[in-house]
């Protein structure tokens, strides 16, 4: 499915019906040949942004999954990046896929749930991508207050972040009927699988990144345009620790 290289219907399925950590364990080996994995386009616009915003000697991916945003923090961080992620199965891929480079940082990888962060003033950037939708809203103050704990005093948690879909996009409806999908899933089977795809507005993310003790600012990611009123399709949000 996607591509000749990627799950077919049936894995994803299994993968479905099981719990988040085994089921990315299972989707781990084909995960970078779905639409799953967040674009290099992206990963690079982000990266161009957060260049200005540096510099940075430790950085940490949070949800990392296969390593695509170790890769990106690689160039901006002199001394270390980590990857955290609670599947062990998406950390085996990442080692496997990511190297350190000569002269460049050191490369970790810890098994660990966002939730519950293993580390205490430790890095000067933080990241995620794509991971957010697996966090329900009551449960965003605390993977925020874990992601200020495990930065230093001015460190910066950055992701990036789209404007809400119009009713008359289908993109809107696609989502919607995922996460109508989801629930529906999520009611009648054991355990949940928790991803939803708007769960995550701008607002109340803002809100609670200024609870965790964030100041917060906005960056257009220019590379993906604005739309028809000015305001850009993305942004990257740079919540900075005082």
């Amino acid at each position: 499915m996607f591509t000749s290289q990627g799950p077919t219907l049936r894995e994803l399925t299994v993968q479905a019906l099981s719990s988040i950590e085994d089921g990315y364990d299972l989707l781990a080996p084909k995960f970078d040949h779905t639409p799953f994995r967040t674009p290099d386009r992206m990963l690079d616009a982000v990266a161009d942004t957060l260049g200005g915003l540096g510099p940075f000697d430790a950085g940490l991916d949070v949800c990392c999954g296969t390593g695509a945003g170790v890769e990106t923090l690689l160039p901006l961080c002199r001394e270390r990046v980590t990857g955290v992620d609670f599947s062990a199965g998406m950390l085996a891929k990442a080692r496997a896929a990511v190297a350190r480079r000569d002269g460049g940082p050191a490369v970790q990888w810890v098994r660990a749930d966002a939730r519950a962060l293993p580390f205490t003033e430790a890095f000067d950037l933080a990241v995620s991508f794509g991971a957010f939708g697996h966090f329900l809203p009551a449960e965003r103050p605390r993977l925020f207050a874990e992601v200020h704990g495990a930065l230093r005093p001015g460190g910066v948690f950055a992701f990036p972040v789209g404007a809400p879909q119009r009713m008359t996009s289908p993109l809107y409806w696609a989502l919607l009927g995922f996460d109508v999908v989801m629930r529906v899933r999520n009611l009648l089977w054991r355990p949940p699988f928790v991803m939803y795809y708007r769960t995550f507005p701008l607002r109340g993310v803002l809100d609670d990144l200024r609870g965790a003790g964030f100041t917060v600012r906005l960056h257009p990611l220019e590379a993906f345009g604005r739309r028809a009123d000015g305001s850009p399709h993305w942004c990257l949000v740079e919540a900075r620790k005082a």
